[in-house]
């Protein structure tokens, strides 16, 4: 159940009531595909930075160790032993990402293992069912990610089929969440918005998915190619047709600016690997922009990566000594950054969700922002 607790302009600040436990939102969610966050950061650490909810990743899930495998160990939370709540995505960026080894039908796709070539077949159901074996708080349905551009006749075609999926994924979750064998028989499921950059056809798409009452609801096929300001523009579009009093997720985004400009437009839900993938190449937030750990300058430099952050990295560590472990190869240079990247990310969420409170989310934001200096704004990936 979602609690809206008030508002600002379009920005949501709320809380996400689930089986494991109370989110409060706009949220990041800590991205780890195969039930861990790469840079070797564990559950304890999770929950050192401020973690309020894990991602894993269905299609990776399933095809390692294996969905059934997980669900004989207990479910994901038993597995990776954490009791905070976990969403897993439906495998359908994956699947579609694989454009040269996949087919798609009306019953779902057939594509071949990333891994080892072996054909695999995934539908509604079947993604409904991996889910419910891996027992996560939160399932997304299975849909198409289209790709930008595309053309209106395609995009059309699979917003229709993507609906089909949808009102198949909810049928299925209802079943699974009936029988005596399932783990979570209270696992929620998110519906997923598409229609690539066309305003009109994500409209219409909102508005019959919002009349199937889910749990809560995503905008998919963003950060796929379009610009930032088309990505702006489509929230400012579609996001007043979604129902205000569910949870809304904007999905693989982003950075700290995409962020503060998505949370004014009502999004409460996001996901990257940037803050974990950047960490593991010495690249770094601060609240005065990104920082390179590999650049010279660094090599005497004593001081944090980030004076004003109170994470367990910058308590104790240095720039020059990260640097030296980057350039020694060893593993704890990855782990650092990744540790810092994401406590900063948790952080900055822990920080609208106050400036929400106080009713002065348009000074934090403008504030924000302006603490990133030009240039460096302009490297943020």
């Amino acid at each position: 159940m979602y609690k809206l607790l008030k508002t600002c302009g379009r920005a949501k600040r709320g809380e996400f009531h689930t089986p494991h436990g109370v989110i409060q939102t706009p949220v990041f969610m800590n991205v780890g595909t195969l039930a861990a966050i790469k840079g070797a950061l564990s559950t304890e650490d999770l929950e050192q930075i401020k973690c309020q909810v894990e991602l894993s990743n269905t299609y990776h899930l399933h095809l390692r160790p294996g969905d059934k495998i997980v669900k004989q160990l207990g479910g994901l939370h038993k597995f990776m032993v954490w009791d905070r709540p976990i969403l897993t995505d439906s495998g359908g960026f994956q699947v579609f990402s694989l454009t040269s080894l996949r087919k798609i039908t009306e019953e779902g796709v057939h594509f071949s293992s990333h891994i080892d070539g072996r054909k695999i077949f995934m539908g509604p159901e079947e993604s409904m069912q991996i889910q419910s074996n891996l027992a996560s708080t939160i399932a997304m349905a299975f849909d198409e990610c289209i790709g930008i551009p595309a053309e209106r006749p395609y995009v059309e075609a699979s917003v229709e089929r993507t609906t089909r999926w949808l009102e198949r994924c909810k049928k299925e979750m209802t079943r699974l969440n009936s029988l005596e064998d399932t783990i979570n028989k209270k696992q929620m499921l998110f519906g997923i918005n598409q229609g690539a950059i066309y305003a009109d056809i994500r409209i219409e798409h909102a508005k019959r998915i919002s009349e199937l009452d889910l749990d809560g609801y995503a905008v998919g096929g963003l950060a796929v190619g379009e610009t930032h300001a088309e990505m702006y523009h489509i929230l400012e579009e579609v996001v007043p047709f979604l129902p205000q009093k569910k949870p809304t997720y904007l999905m693989g985004v982003g950075t700290p600016e995409n962020i503060l400009e998505s949370v004014e437009r009502g999004i409460d839900f996001f996901d990257c690997v940037l803050p974990a993938r950047n960490g593991r190449h010495a690249h770094v937030y601060t609240n005065a922009g990104k920082l390179n750990l590999l650049n010279a300058k660094f090599e005497l430099d004593e001081t944090p990566i980030d004076a004003t952050c109170d994470c367990p990295v910058c308590r104790r560590y240095t720039k020059a000594y990260i640097r030296h472990l980057f350039k020694a190869k060893e593993m704890l240079a990855m782990r650092l950054c990744v540790m810092h990247n994401l406590y900063f990310f948790n952080t900055m969420m822990e920080e609208i969700r106050l400036a929400l409170d106080e009713n002065r989310f348009p000074e934090y934001k403008k504030a924000k922002l302006e603490g990133f200096s030009a240039s460096q704004r302009q490297i943020i990936p």
